[in-house]
């Protein structure tokens, strides 16, 4: 005999309002109250094979040079982690690695999972990685990456106005020989913010010289180290520098430090991202902040919302502040 609500609600002692509630991850019901109910439900049988138990978190990997050893992602799986509690949602974490031999494999099990609603961690996603997953049917959002022929929901980074601001903020303050740090590994957030870059200096009628783009690693130490060999190769240096993350931008500020070059009196530099440390660097980093635990939410959110039945497809776009510090120089006649 199907399991019904009634017998839920006796088994947990709580109202079949309640109940109803819980089950459709509905805002309201106590976290304590809302896990206690899923349990008993599958556990008197309650969910059929295609029932949505749980938030699964992926994080794709392709090389992982962006997505580990940094404090961004872990913040806005914070806020991930307190939607789920507060819906009374279980949260599991998995991973698809490009670079792993059973990878496909990886991918037909998320996909045969139809116990999960997921959200995916797409920051070093390609445009050919989303073709695997374009028979997916589980509710589901990417977050940190789109393209234009994608049709999942996604939640990401205004990547191109941000630096477009940021670089606006550099020529209000006379800077016209402004440079860009640009990642190794071109995700496609990095491209967003080229593009960023380079719109405003045309905007503004400013050349771009390309000898003012430099490739570093988007590790810390490999884009210290890549931004030593361009100094020891004598390249020209601008009297500004936007980078691609603050990453890249601490590593570049290390470098220069060392080479003996000040920031900001010799060069200016913006960062991207507010990662923790930017505000206690050597020189504090004047950035773009990212509320990356407010994104997990509005993620989770956006997840509950498919849960429920919206059928609409979105791109939900999240703004970023602009943090001003002591990394840049107000340039005078």
């Amino acid at each position: 005999m199907k399991v019904n609500m009634k017998q839920i609600s006796e088994m947990t002692g709580v109202s079949t309002a309640t109940v109803s509630n819980a089950l459709n991850y509905k805002r309201g019901v106590n976290a304590d109250t809302a896990a206690r109910v899923l349990k008993a439900a599958q556990e008197l049988g309650y969910f059929d094979e295609a029932r949505i138990s749980k938030l699964r978190f992926v994080t794709f990997k392709r090389n992982g040079s962006v997505v580990e050893d940094t404090p961004f992602f872990p913040l806005m799986l914070t806020g991930i982690e307190q939607e789920c509690r507060e819906n009374g949602m279980e949260l599991v974490m998995s991973s698809l690695d490009i670079r792993e031999m059973d990878y496909e494999d990886q991918v037909r099990n998320l996909l045969n999972d139809k116990s999960s609603a997921i959200i995916m961690l797409g920051t070093e996603m390609m445009a050919e990685d989303t073709r695997l997953l374009e028979g997916i049917t589980n509710p589901f959002v990417v977050v940190d990456y789109w393209n234009r022929e994608m049709s999942f929901n996604s939640v990401q980074i205004n990547n191109e106005d941000s630096v477009a601001k940021a670089t606006a903020y550099l020529i209000a303050r006379g800077h016209t020989r402004i440079g860009y740090l640009r990642g190794d590994f071109r995700i496609e957030p990095f491209r967003g913010r080229g593009r960023g870059y380079r719109s405003a200096m045309r905007g503004a009628g400013i050349p771009i010289r390309e000898e003012y783009t430099l490739t570093l690693g988007t590790t810390m130490d490999s884009a210290c180290s890549d931004m030593k060999a361009c100094l020891e190769r004598g390249v020209g240096l601008p009297t500004a520098f936007i980078a691609d993350n603050d990453m890249i931008a601490l590593g570049a500020m290390k470098a220069m430090t060392e080479g003996g070059i000040r920031v900001p009196e010799d060069v200016s530099l913006i960062g991207f991202d507010d990662l923790p440390f930017a505000a206690v660097a050597s020189t504090p980093l004047t950035t773009l902040y990212v509320p990356k635990q407010e994104m997990g939410k509005i993620a989770a959110r956006r997840l509950l919302e498919v849960i429920r039945g919206d059928t609409v497809t979105t791109k939900v776009h999240v703004s970023t502040t602009f943090v001003e510090r002591d990394s840049v120089r107000t340039l005078r006649e």
